[in-house]
């Protein structure tokens, strides 16, 4: 069975298009010629020549489609010389007719299980069961993924290229790098701070920090002269006095003031011998003098090479390199001065007093982690310089490590939909498997009921069936017959002549009509008279008087019974038509109360400018002027001037013209104060059918109106005509007014 129909984009169908949904097993569609109805019957006869347009079955089960339109008539009555037979299942052979039940019965209860089985699959709508189960786990992982990248896109977004815009995309590159991504796994600080540089800007390479020259500095903190005491020689008569006092470096100074002052005593300003200047001279010999020169020495070379290093290191401050912890450098720098400071002023003191020993402030420490800041720093340039010569490569790796990272996050995650799929993948498997199977057997099954029916078929028994309605409904001018072909037929006259060239439209409709009735019964090759199939009827009156109306109404609705019984093979019908006596008539149901019963559905097809447009109805959109009366007066919001000109035509077509009941016969029927009110009544309904009111000057009021209403349902009671006002009201308002 269809169970809903989009048209888009074909004859008077745009887009996005209208929808048939909600169907039922009868389906009734009205509009004018013109408005799409022909449209809809070709979408369902052959849904593979509108692409653009959707039709869907129950459960995926197509059927097979029958349909009367104009194409239908063309085909195979305007286009071809005969009729193509119509196979007939014959009484005669029982024990086959017995099989062949027996196998449609197996048949059915194959496509009950495909139709079970593909309710599991895919879901009553096509979007549920396993399937869906299945589509709603991928949904709920590309949400979770997706997450993922919206959580970590600003700093990570590079790493993402090519999976940033669409959801689906991201999810199918998770599972992809599930199964072989095998990089590193980075926190999400070293992968930031990795992608700054490899996903920035593109990066140029970084010249290295130059490492400080410290050794020469370094050696002049172990010169021996720091640790020697520098005196004169003990063998001459005034060292004994010298060393004595341990004034040695106070006499070597004074020496100076000594030589200045023409051999006399700097201190007690008196004379003194050749002696004492040769004793002086002796004491303070070469080896003297060459210790303090060396001291000297050490003294400026030191000063010197300070210089040169704290210069060295403040050019690198100056320019620091982005990858030097320049803070700590800094600090590092701030020592070494301080100690070169001490340093210096412990040298001077040795140089004033060579007697003395000095041991320098080492620099060995602030050298060390100096040189360590710069050794760290280079080997960050030396992996920043390899990546810029090396890009694309790191570029591929870091994004491997991205989507690395983007797992672990989703790894939970990942293992429950791993779980969860395996097993709907399973349960999927195994039901198209079964599927498969089933459909195997139908076909199988289907063979072998064509073998039957091709052992029990016949054309005759629709020659026969279709000129017994022609003769009981008047066609007595000609009759179909058996062509020599033996499996088609012709129209003849009674003389034998071809009679279907000159048949009135009437008569070709008619008789086209009828042969598409019993085709319904059977089929036109000698198999598939049991095949399950919907209907289609498309104006099949379009050109017959009111008895064939009647006639064919009454022939569809014989085929309503049949499949509201399951007697026969038709599972679903549309009917399409602009004739609104037809539809009345072939839409009538006693047992509806009002809105449309659950086996039926009611539809309007109606141009809006050059586009059709489907609307649905919850009751039979099509009535008659009668009810149309009735209905005016039933509503609650009624107008209270025109109120008047209803009652009275609801009177005159009920009483006077279909009854023949003058107003004064029903106002008889009152006595007392109830026969005024009636004669008001019919004088009121007189003067509101020939005169327009001005509201201005005539004023019609509520209480006025629902007293003569109650006098117009009485009207009814007292008749004997109770029953059809009540049908015409309804229970509900008749409840309510009581």
């Amino acid at each position: 069975m269809i169970e809903s129909i989009a048209f888009s984009r074909v004859a008077t169908y745009g887009a996005p298009g209208e929808q048939l949904n909600g169907l039922s097993k009868l389906n009734f569609v009205f509009g004018s010629n013109g408005t799409g109805k022909t449209t809809i019957s070709r979408v369902i006869a052959d849904e593979a020549k509108f692409p653009t347009c959707n039709v869907s079955w129950k459960a995926g089960a197509k059927l097979q489609p029958l349909v009367y339109n104009h194409d239908f008539v063309e085909r195979n009555f305007n286009q071809s010389t005969e009729l193509k037979g119509v196979f007939t299942l014959g009484e005669q052979q029982q024990d086959t007719l017995a099989k062949i039940a027996t196998a449609k019965g197996e048949l059915d209860a194959l496509a009950a299980k495909i139709a079970s089985l593909n309710h599991g699959l895919h879901g009553i709508d096509g979007n549920g069961g396993k399937k869906g189960e299945l589509a709603a786990l991928e949904i709920g992982l590309k949400d979770k993924c997706w997450a993922q990248k919206q959580k970590y896109d600003s700093k990570l977004q590079s790493g993402f290229e090519g999976f940033r815009n669409s959801a689906e995309n991201f999810k199918r590159k998770v599972l992809h790098e599930q199964v072989s991504n095998t990089a590193t796994l980075l926190t999400l600080a070293e992968l930031e701070k990795k992608a700054e540089s490899i996903f920035g800007p593109t990066p140029v390479t970084e010249a290295s920090v130059p490492n400080v020259a410290t050794t020469t500095l370094l050696a002049k903190e172990a010169d021996p002269i720091l640790k020697k005491r520098v005196i004169g020689k003990d063998d001459v008569d005034i060292a004994g006095m010298i060393k004595k006092l341990g004034n040695s470096d106070w006499v070597r100074e004074g020496r100076n003031f000594y030589q200045a002052n023409d051999g006399t005593c700097p201190f007690c300003q008196q004379g003194t011998s050749n002696a004492f200047a040769r004793s002086l001279e002796e004491y303070f010999d070469e080896t003297f003098v060459k210790d303090s020169t060396a001291i000297e020495d050490l003294v400026t070379d030191y000063a010197t090479e300070a210089a040169r290093v704290k210069q060295q290191i403040a050019s690198i401050i100056e320019s620091p390199s982005k990858f030097l912890a320049i803070d700590k450098l800094k600090t590092e720098k701030e020592l070494f001065d301080a100690k070169v400071t001490l340093n210096n002023q412990r040298l001077a003191g040795k140089k004033k007093e060579a007697s003395q020993v000095v041991e320098l402030e080492s620099l060995s420490n602030v050298f060390a982690a100096i040189n360590a800041l710069i050794d760290a720093a280079n080997t960050k340039v030396a992996e920043h310089n390899s990546m810029v010569n090396n890009l694309a490569t790191e570029r591929a790796t870091l994004t491997t490590q991205v989507w690395r990272f983007v797992l672990e996050e989703l790894k939970a995650d990942l293992a429950a939909f791993k779980t969860a799929k395996d097993g709907l993948d399973k349960a999927t498997a195994s039901l198209t498997t079964q599927i498969a199977t089933a459909t195997t057997d139908k076909t199988e099954k289907t063979t072998e009921i064509r073998e039957l029916e091709k052992q029990t078929t016949s054309i005759h028994p629709t020659i026969e069936g279709i000129n017994s309605l022609l003769s009981s409904f008047g066609f007595q001018g000609f009759k179909l017959a058996e062509a020599a072909s033996g499996t088609s037929y012709k129209l003849v006259r009674s003389d034998g002549s071809d009679a279907k060239a000159t048949l009135s439209e009437g008569e070709k409709t008619f008789v086209t009509f009828l042969y598409f009735y019993h085709l319904l019964k059977g089929s036109d090759t000698d198999s598939g008279m049991t095949t399950d199939r919907i209907v289609v009827f498309d104006d099949p009156v379009s050109s017959l008087d009111s008895d064939i109306l009647f006639i064919v109404a009454s022939l569809i609705k014989g085929l309503f019974d049949e499949m509201r019984s399951g007697t026969g093979n038709i599972k679903q019908i549309f009917v399409l038509t602009h004739n609104v006596y037809f539809h009345k008539e072939v839409t009538y149901n006693p047992k509806r109360t009002g809105v449309a019963m659950n086996e039926e559905t009611f539809w309007i097809v109606r141009r809006s400018g050059p586009m059709s447009k489907l609307d649905k109805h919850q009751t039979n959109p099509i009535r008659t002027s009668y009810e149309l009366l009735w209905a005016e007066v039933r509503k609650p919001e009624r107008s209270n001037l025109a109120i008047q000109n209803t009652l009275r035509r609801i009177l005159e077509n009920y009483f006077k013209i279909l009854g023949g009941m003058e107003f004064d016969q029903l106002c008889s029927l009152f006595e007392g104060k109830e026969k005024l009110i009636c004669k008001s009544l019919c004088s009121w309904i007189h003067d509101g059918s020939h005169y327009a009111h001005d509201d201005l000057y005539v004023t019609i009021d509520d209480a006025m109106v629902d007293a003569y209403l109650k006098v117009f349902r009485a009207i009814f009671g007292k008749s004997g005509h109770g029953a059809h006002y009540r049908m015409m009201m309804g229970d509900a308002f008749v409840e309510e007014a009581a």
